[in-house]
């Protein structure tokens, strides 16, 4: 049973940081593209950072580049995402999916899914 359990949530203020992380079982975690989405209320879940099966290519949403760096630890079947220079607009649940795509930002091409871990930035 594959599961991905995010965690590192929490409310933050504006200018903060953050530090996601997903771990995973149940699945060869190296031959699978990871990456994490957001969503708000209302609105479809949008992809924000991705990095390929032995993280030689990483790749963000442009509203986080510069701000957000996601990378993975094979050995240790966890994922990250560092978030520096939190803005408001950020506040979303972030969830973590696994893809057998390589290189992929397509929410349909993503299998599994964890639960989501609520990130809220204030003003």
């Amino acid at each position: 049973q594959v599961q991905l359990i995010e965690s590192g949530g929490g409310l933050v203020q504006a200018g903060g940081s953050l530090r996601l992380s997903c771990a995973a079982s149940g699945l060869t975690f190296s031959r699978y593209t990871m990456a994490w989405f957001r969503q708000t209320p209302g609105k479809e879940r949008e992809f924000v950072a991705g990095v390929s099966w032995r993280a030689s290519s990483t790749y963000y949403a442009d509203s986080v580049k510069g701000r957000f760096s996601i990378s993975r630890d094979n050995a240790k079947n966890v994922m990250s995402l560092q978030m520096i220079s939190l803005k408001p607009e950020d506040t979303a649940v972030y969830y973590c999916g696994s893809s057998g795509v390589v290189v992929s930002r397509l929410e349909a091409e993503f299998g599994f899914w964890g639960q989501g871990t609520q990130v809220t930035v204030s003003s």
